[in-house]
């Protein structure tokens, strides 16, 4: 990790936690359903010329086109989906936040059904910090009954748990350029979408976006989807895919600050202190930081 690749981490963090904000503008015009269809059409035609450009293409056969459907039922489908049902009742910060317990979920995912991957007593620990936080998080309204807040609270977590799956079942894609991978899930995604929005949110039914909800949904599609996606592949070619995670430490930050300084919300303390217990627990997960004083005490 060189100057180089933490300067594409910090944009990376800033595109994908302005996925939040993009999409925070964009279901205030138009259904969720009809969000996700439009960000991953125009992500994968975006990808899809990326992908040319290099030489690459879409022929993979059969049993890989299944798992990509496969993978972006569990990638792209269920989590944009409840990530943006959820934004139409929460602040977009709040739900980057809700989001960055994806590692917590993922080490829980990989102990129970991955090979071999029985989790550490330091993941252990980061797993519990991780709960801790999103108990702080919700707070008295997990209490309250299954009223509307805490549902769309429920569902940011699940799109949580749904991107743990979808990183124990994209193990099988390693064989594979990254780029092809992105491109054929969001495509995937998009044929699997298209019947759902037809019946549930037919576009010939919905108004016109206004000009702000059009740029919202351009960037969320093209800039925190598409040219996101070609960052983070670029720094886990340059620097692995452990660095390449770090970007979650980051993207609560970049869209809490998009939140509160471009649409005008607010976080409360506990909010805060949830956010400071599930940065604690990624960071025992990660583990890195830990090694680094033990070797520096060695």
């Amino acid at each position: 990790m060189g100057p180089r690749e933490w300067a594409l981490l910090l944009v990376l963090s800033v595109l994908w936690g302005g996925s939040f904000f993009f999409g925070k503008i964009a279901v205030g015009e138009w259904p969720p359903l009809m969000v996700v269809e439009t960000r991953c059409v125009l992500a994968a035609g975006a990808l899809y010329l990326v992908m040319r450009a290099r030489g690459l293409d879409l022929s993979v056969g059969g049993a890989m086109w299944r798992s990509f459907f496969a993978m972006g039922l569990l990638n792209n489908l269920i989590p944009f989906c409840l990530i943006f049902w959820s934004q139409t009742q929460l602040p977009s910060g709040l739900s980057a936040i809700l989001n960055a317990t994806t590692p917590v979920f993922g080490v829980v995912v990989a102990h129970c059904f991955g090979q071999g991957e029985r989790a550490t007593p330091l993941k252990i620990a980061g797993v519990l910090a991780g709960l801790c936080g999103v108990a702080i998080l919700m707070g008295p309204d997990a209490l309250a009954g299954f009223s509307g807040p805490l549902l769309a609270q429920l569902a940011g977590l699940g799109a949580a748990l749904s991107y743990g799956f979808s990183g124990l079942y994209g193990r099988r894609f390693r064989e594979l350029p990254p780029l092809v991978t992105a491109t054929g899930q969001l495509t995937a995604t998009s044929v699997m979408m298209l019947p759902i929005v037809l019946v549930f949110a037919p576009p010939w039914a919905l108004p016109l976006p206004s000009l702000q909800a059009a740029g919202a949904l351009a960037g969320l599609a093209l800039v925190s989807t598409a040219l996101a996606y070609v960052i983070f592949f670029q720094i886990m070619r340059r620097a692995g895919a452990t660095n390449a995670m770090l970007v979650t430490f980051l993207i609560p930050v970049s869209a809490i600050l998009l939140g509160v300084g471009l649409l005008g919300e607010s976080l409360l303390p506990r909010h805060v202190a949830g956010m400071a217990a599930i940065f604690a627990g990624l960071a025992l997960i990660d583990g890195r930081l830990f090694r680094r004083r033990a070797g520096a005490g060695a």
